[in-house]
């Protein structure tokens, strides 16, 4: 019997988070108190924003519907461990508008994550699965990092960190974080860098040792748009770019489902045709699995480099499929390797 009357409305509006109805008779025998002392706290909640609902009759029960504002959200100790890994495992995939959401929403929930939870929470994790981010080149980023990243962004405090540059150069930072923004294959942190006096984008595989100061700031406005197209262009600088000139032999609809929305949105040539016309700072070996993916004929008009690695591409696969079917590793059994390709 929960006599203690906080106590007590929190184990009710945890029940009736559940989504399903509740007899008051069934509350009250989970609470341990009469009837009449469910129906007060009830009050109580209603009291406090829970839009609580009662259907009346022999049959009748209380139910949590949804209201204008969600309320303070009560878990137990197994729902915060679900959500928690689940919120990890989802930061952690390309899906698109979740990676930076599950991440802001991790940074707040782990925060009032008693210690053994978070414990139970890292081990749950470790023993599954790592969480791996396809930077494509095995890089990798541990949650707490990006929690305190977040956590940071979000509170308005400056953050100190360790950086390596692209060139191995390594460096101390101390910025007024902005966003983070996924690229699907990577993370960004958009910063104002305090001792540079410009604004930055740091690949947070590169970035350890996170801290947050506590110290406070106003947020500048950002110079160029919104973080994510910041990002975009800091990417194109200095990065070697190509013309993208493709016909698809399938309808602009089938294609467009089957490429990264990076690459632009093909046109209409056709019932069955359309055209890719776009500029992109990809390497030339993504392009290509990529256009193999989208599973119908196509056409490479540009770049030429491009056109080269398909065809070299499309050599050494029909290579593999000879083989095969004699258990050799080719029709030549040789290693092959085109060394314009890079």
């Amino acid at each position: 019997m929960t006599t203690d009357t906080p106590a007590r409305l929190l184990q009710l509006l945890s029940l009736l988070q559940t989504p399903r109805e509740w007899p008051g008779g069934e509350l009250a025998d989970r609470l341990g108190v009469s009837r009449r002392t469910v129906r007060r706290d009830i009050d109580r909640l209603r009291e406090l924003g829970y839009p609580v609902q009662a259907t009346l009759g022999a049959e009748g029960g209380y139910r949590l519907a949804a209201g204008k504002a969600m309320p303070p959200l009560v878990l137990d100790d197994e729902e915060a461990v679900a959500i928690a890994v689940g919120l990890r495992a989802g930061a952690g995939h390309a899906v698109e508008g979740v990676e930076e959401a599950s991440v802001r929403a991790l940074a707040k929930l782990e925060q009032v994550l008693p210690s053994r939870l978070r414990h139970r929470v890292t081990t749950l994790q470790s023993a599954t699965t790592p969480l791996v981010y396809g930077a494509g080149d095995g890089a990798t980023i541990a949650p707490e990092t990006l929690t305190v990243i977040a956590s940071a962004t979000t509170g308005t405090e400056k953050l100190r960190f360790a950086y390596r540059s692209g060139d191995g150069t390594e460096s101390r930072r101390q910025v007024e974080p902005y966003r983070l923004v996924s690229t699907g294959r990577r993370w960004y942190l958009v910063a104002y860098d305090l001792e540079r006096e410009d604004w930055r984008t740091f690949r947070v595989d590169r970035l350890t040792e996170p801290f947050a100061t506590g110290a406070r700031f106003a947020p500048r406005p950002l110079p160029e748009g919104d973080a994510a197209e910041f990002t975009r262009r800091a990417m194109w600088r200095g990065q070697p770019t190509h013309e993208l000139d493709v016909t698809f032999a399938a309808p602009a609809e089938f294609v467009a489902a089957r490429i990264p929305k990076g690459l632009g949105t093909p046109t209409p040539e056709g019932p069955n045709t359309c055209r890719l016309r776009t500029t992109v700072s990809d390497a030339i070996e993504w392009l290509a699995v990529r256009l193999a993916l989208v599973d119908t004929d196509f056409t490479i008009h540009g770049p030429l480099e491009l056109a080269a690695h398909v065809r070299e591409l499309g050599s050494r696969l029909g290579r593999a499929a000879e083989g095969s079917a004699d258990g050799s590793p080719g029709t030549t059994g040789e290693w092959h390797r085109d060394s314009s390709l890079g």
